[in-house]
């Protein structure tokens, strides 16, 4: 069994004991911070190796990445 089919069972698992609205948002809480936290390390490590440094993260937040829509010819 995979490593993905593992995980899959265990977040099946884990649904199982959701009960309320609650339990639910802080399921997805925890989901959130887990990948966060996978995240951070991800950029520390670029950022100790040299791959990005402040310049890098002002073009970020410069940047504008949205996608261009292109509307039907014969649009009413």
């Amino acid at each position: 069994m995979s490593y993905t089919q593992l995980a899959q069972l265990e977040f099946m698992n884990a649904l199982n004991c959701i009960s309320s609205e609650s339990d639910l948002n802080e399921f997805k809480d925890l989901v959130a911070h887990f990948f966060a936290q996978k995240a951070q390390k991800a950029i520390d490590a670029l950022w100790d190796e040299g791959a990005i440094n402040e310049d890098t993260i002002n073009q970020w937040g410069n940047e504008h990445m949205r996608t261009p829509y292109r509307y039907a010819t014969n649009r009413t």
